[in-house]
């Protein structure tokens, strides 16, 4: 029986060295995506515009997976943590670009607060691999 190797994609931010995580992980054909937020480098993008935020948060995503050798096609599940339930329509309608036809399991959780008061929203997501693809 081959043992299974975990591959761990950074996440390019201080965050991952300060908490100790990687922006997804991957061990056979599951992927886990870490909480993502609207950050690139030490930069909080759109501040303030949640479906923005939400836009680049689900390119971050989809550049974790290739890099881990899946897509979005390949999310089973999504989890969406907003700062204001009231932005519901902008996250949502961003996701729905995205997922229209792949349409995962979500959630949209409202929460007190994410870790900076520009950050609006952030995503989690779950892949399945139903292939043989390789690490």
């Amino acid at each position: 029986m081959s043992e299974m190797k975990q591959k761990n994609i950074p996440s390019n931010t201080k965050w991952e060295d300060v908490v100790g995580y990687s922006s997804a992980v991957r061990i056979g054909n599951i992927i886990e995506v870490s909480g993502t937020a609207p950050i690139d480098g030490e930069n909080i993008i759109d501040r303030g515009r949640a479906y923005e935020q939400t836009r680049f948060i689900m390119q971050k995503i989809s550049n974790a997976l290739s890099e881990a050798g899946s897509s979005l096609n390949d999310v089973i599940r999504t989890r969406i943590f907003v700062t204001d339930i009231l932005l519901f329509e902008e996250v949502t309608s961003a996701h729905n670009e995205i997922f229209r036809e792949i349409k995962p399991a979500t959630s949209l959780i409202e929460i007190k607060s994410l870790v900076h008061p520009d950050l609006l929203v952030e995503i989690e997501a779950t892949v399945v691999l139903s292939g043989q693809e390789k690490i």
